[in-house]
């Protein structure tokens, strides 16, 4: 007679361990989010006080921090930025906005607004901003970095006494990135701005047009320590006082026929008003601030006694007499241009 061995009965442990496993990793996730949420909560009490003491002051209503389980997101329902220095205050308040982190990458943040917002301005100005969709990044690895873009942004400013101007675009971009190779005593930001779309009524007067045009702008922002002090008048005098420039390494626009290409230096005058020197160089253009150009060019030629230009056009492009910007007015060469003088900017 044969003896029958016990079957061994299988393990199911095999069976069941994906499914423990995928558990402890969840839990151990949640955990880990959890603190990661508690800590971001923490930070931004942290900034928020730090940012009271240089000046400035943010709001945001009815705040919420979610986005488990890969992300941290901050909802406001509206935010505002008030920025205070020495009795001097500039208000800025926005719609419904939310700031993005991902877990797995840190140093990295994402702000989604919406439309509109309001800044409320020195000496009874405002600055009503609208846009279809404005989306911005900052990265605070070096080198710092900080990127927005924009659809159908329209400004309008309205001064007391004055009235309203307006610039719109179908298209914004704007680029800072700190330079980490200029001297550590020049504060540098680089930047580039693109525009597409633009109508800006002082080009609309300098050139004579309306037509919609193109604007793209790099350069470099020196003394750029100045605005940790808010955005306000006290920022912008300390940034004059330090001798702070902003160095236009490329201009190029188009509107309509007429295209403009140089470079130059801005800056802020004793009387808060922009200064400054651009070389450039245009074709197409028929007039400049209500001047005929071909007259212009043809009597600056004997007066300037034929110099060749400070830098090389472009190719198409005839070089310009200098353009010069002082006490808030335009020269061109050696003429005021009769246009409205620009106004103090505080």
């Amino acid at each position: 007679m044969t003896d029958t061995l016990p079957t061994r009965r299988r393990s199911r442990f095999w069976l069941y361990a994906p499914f423990v496993l995928l558990v402890v990793l969840a839990a151990a996730w949640s955990g880990f989010w959890f603190h990661v949420h508690g800590r971001v909560v923490a930070e931004i009490d942290k900034a928020l006080a730090r940012e009271v003491s240089q000046g400035r002051t943010w709001t945001c209503a009815d705040r919420s921090v979610g986005g488990f389980p890969f992300r941290i997101e901050v909802r406001c329902t509206s935010l505002t930025l008030t920025s205070t220095r020495w009795g001097e205050a500039v208000k800025v308040t926005s719609g419904p906005a939310v700031v993005v982190g991902q877990i797995y990458s840190p140093g990295l943040v994402i702000l989604e607004a919406t439309s509109p917002a309001r800044a409320t301005l020195t000496e009874g100005r405002t600055l009503d901003v609208t846009w279809k969709q404005l989306d911005a990044s900052l990265a605070w690895r070096q080198p710092e970095r900080f990127a927005l873009v924009a659809a159908e942004p329209n400004l309008t400013l309205t001064t007391p006494g004055i009235g309203a101007e307006n610039w719109r675009a179908s298209a914004l971009e704007l680029h800072l990135r700190r330079n980490p190779t200029r001297p550590a005593t020049d504060q540098a930001v680089d930047f580039a701005v693109s525009a597409k779309g633009t109508v800006l009524p002082l080009i609309d007067a300098l050139l004579g047009t309306p037509d919609a045009g193109t604007v793209d702008l790099e350069g470099t922002l020196t003394q750029s320590e100045a605005f940790r002090k808010g955005f306000n008048p006290d920022a912008l005098e300390s940034w004059r006082n330090a001798n702070g420039t902003l160095d236009l390494g490329r201009i190029a626009a188009t509107k309509g026929a007429a295209r403009i290409g140089g470079s130059g230096q801005l800056l802020l005058e004793p009387t808060h008003q922009v200064g400054g020197d651009l070389q450039l160089a245009a074709a197409g253009i028929e007039q400049i601030g209500g001047i005929r150009v071909g007259n212009l060019l043809g009597g600056l030629g004997g007066l300037l006694g034929g110099r060749p230009p400070a830098a090389a056009a472009a190719p198409g492009l005839t070089p310009l007499p200098p353009v010069s910007l002082r006490g808030g007015r335009v020269f061109l060469g050696p003429l005021r241009l009769p246009l409205k003088p620009l106004l103090p900017l505080y």
